[in-house]
């Protein structure tokens, strides 16, 4: 039977010979994670944002704002209004909408018109991140997505409460006109600071390297 190294020690004292036992590695070396692989992480999260970011103004903007013309006899949504509209359309568009319309027109604000900013200003921040090192152009190109985030919430907010107010009140046609312009405004700031940011992201193509036993004079 084999000794233990207790009794190795005690039998032949300092001349023992004790089995060095080795521990496993606790870090497994194929679960490294390099900046390569961290990089391609981020673009597929990047693809995934952009994709539904486009699939979803198209749902909204294109497919669900423009059904809903059917039930307000051919007005377009506030929504939709890039140049803004004024009291005497709302007023308009509020006779022509029932109650079951305008539930309509709030339930697609809680969905779509909320997942379409979030996602979208999601994916410009990751853009904007991944591609400008330099601080401070990060953060002033940060901030067009997430003012247009806010602004495109607030505005849903607005719409949906003018909407349905027992009267029509001047101050706020004005405001959810206002925030819609807005949100257009900042909707195309926002895909102009993408581009600015893969602009700053792009590394200049390292020079050939010259041939060997050519110097400079």
């Amino acid at each position: 039977m084999a000794k233990t190294p207790a009794q190795r020690i005690k039998k032949h004292g300092a001349k023992a010979v004790v089995p060095q036992h080795e521990l496993p590695p606790v870090i497994n070396p194929s679960t490294k994670r390099t900046p390569q692989k961290a990089q391609s992480n981020s673009n597929l999260i990047l693809i995934a944002g952009v994709v539904a970011s486009l699939f979803l103004f198209w749902y909204l903007h294109l497919l669900t704002l423009n059904q809903l013309t059917q039930l307000s006899g051919g007005l377009a949504m506030p929504d939709s209004l890039v140049g803004g509209f004024d009291q005497r359309f709302v007023e308009q568009l509020r006779t022509a909408m029932d109650q079951d319309a305008r539930g309509q027109l709030n339930y697609v604000h809680k969905t779509a018109g909320t997942l379409f900013p979030l996602i979208f200003g999601f994916s410009w921040l990751l853009l904007i991140g991944t591609n400008v090192a330099r601080k401070s152009w990060r953060w002033a190109l940060w901030a067009i997505p997430l003012v247009f985030a806010a602004v495109r919430l607030w505005g849903n907010a607005t719409i949906d409460a003018m909407m349905s107010a027992e009267t029509v009140d001047a101050g706020q046609v004005a405001l959810a006109s206002g925030l819609t312009v807005a949100g257009w405004v900042l909707l195309l700031l926002s895909l102009l600071a993408g581009a600015a940011a893969v602009f700053l992201g792009r590394k200049p193509a390292p020079s050939a390297a010259q041939p060997a036993g050519h110097a400079h004079p």
